[in-house]
């Protein structure tokens, strides 16, 4: 049974998760030099933590691990509400410092969803896969997911709230809902979306959106980090300024450069070919999840594997994008490359899902 799911599993995922890192820590030496490599030491042992985790996943059937979903989101929920009291950094409440270690509940709170979503999709279609689009099944469904984005808008955390939505959408997509409710989804969005701007939105995430839509207008304010970004991955050019050579990066202009903007730090210091072999690295790790939610042996395996796949479509996207000036800046990690323990540990975590729904899979579509 082992060797038939090492033998099944899809090994370039692992491949494209391992340069990704190595990619990652590369920057990270590169940056925290001043701070005694720090940062990087922690994120190997992080990364050291996390391969024994992603083992034991990988061994255990995911239908056992989804069993436990129910409990783990219970926990998930009472460590989302107990983190608002505690002290706010950077004014959110998204952080327990215990001693030396602090975790970001938020990010654990992507498994227990994708979890407890897959299973209640899939305990609704049990008489039919048209189940899904009863309306009251497809409340219980929002319900599931809508409890923990709300918790995450309060801290605040609007980026890791859009990762938990988009997240959910192609999941229920994968599931076989009706394209009226997506069609109802997107009408109920662009209405929405102006009244939160100008009726909801707190005066600093408003802020984000004008100097999204136009950086000169404070370039020494809430502009100057999207302005530094554009300038350190123009100066990269096409082989970078090399290691510890970036003028953004390490006179300080670039600020977080081990975490929100270390995309911006690749593009300066190891140029346009390492930051576009990142973007494609990305691309090949969606596919391949795509492909192993295709060819699951069930359901339950396909809509997980979906899930996972919104998570690293948003992360990438959204950082990526927000380093160049394309998208708002949120404060959105980029996924097993920015420095960050439980994002890190949280991502190997979904990888080692991947690996285990790929182990167990058939050769077989969406439903069948």
């Amino acid at each position: 049974m082992k060797n038939r799911i090492l033998k099944n599993i899809d090994w370039s995922v692992v491949i494209c998760v391992l340069m990704l890192i190595t990619i990652g820590c590369i920057e990270l030496f590169s940056v925290t030099g001043s701070s005694n490599y720090n940062e990087l030491v922690k994120q190997l042992i992080w990364f050291a933590i996390s391969i024994p985790i992603v083992c034991i996943i990988v061994s255990i059937d995911y239908g056992v691990i989804v069993n436990a979903s129910k409990v783990l989101y219970v926990i998930m929920i009472l460590l989302l509400v107990g983190v608002m009291f505690t002290k706010p950094i950077n004014g959110a409440t998204s952080w327990y410092n215990i001693g030396a270690i602090s975790f970001q509940p938020s990010e654990f709170a992507k498994i227990c969803v994708i979890l407890s979503l897959s299973a209640t999709i899939v305990r609704i279609q049990k008489n039919g896969k048209e189940q899904i689009n009863r309306p009251l099944n497809l409340l219980k469904v929002i319900i599931v997911f809508a409890i923990p984005v709300l918790l995450i808008i309060l801290q605040p955390d609007y980026g890791t709230a859009i990762a938990f939505c988009l997240a959910s959408v192609i999941m229920l997509i994968v599931s076989g809902i009706d394209k009226r409710y997506i069609i109802a989804a997107i009408l109920i969005a662009a209405i929405a979306l102006p009244l939160l701007y100008f009726f909801i939105l707190p005066v600093h995430a408003k802020t984000r959106i004008d100097v999204f839509l136009n950086p000169d207008l404070d370039p020494r304010g809430s502009g100057y980090n999207v302005l530094q970004s554009k300038l350190a991955i123009g100066s990269g050019k096409f082989w970078g300024m090399g290691i510890k050579n970036g003028s953004q990066t390490q006179l300080g202009y670039l600020y977080p450069q081990t975490t929100d903007f270390i995309y911006s730090a690749i593009g300066e210091e190891l140029g346009f070919v390492v930051a576009v072999t990142v973007i494609i690295l990305y691309v090949v790790l969606i596919t391949k999840s795509l492909k192993i939610a295709k060819t699951s042996k069930d359901n339950l395996g396909a809509y997980i594997a979906a899930g996972i796949a919104g998570i690293f479509i948003f992360h990438m996207v959204e950082n990526i994008g927000m380093t160049m000036g394309m998208l708002p800046i949120t404060g959105v990690p980029l996924p097993f490359v920015s420095y960050g323990g439980s994002s890190l540990l949280t991502n190997c975590i979904l990888i080692g899902l991947l690996l285990n729904i790929s182990g167990r899979r058939n050769k077989i579509m969406f439903g069948e």
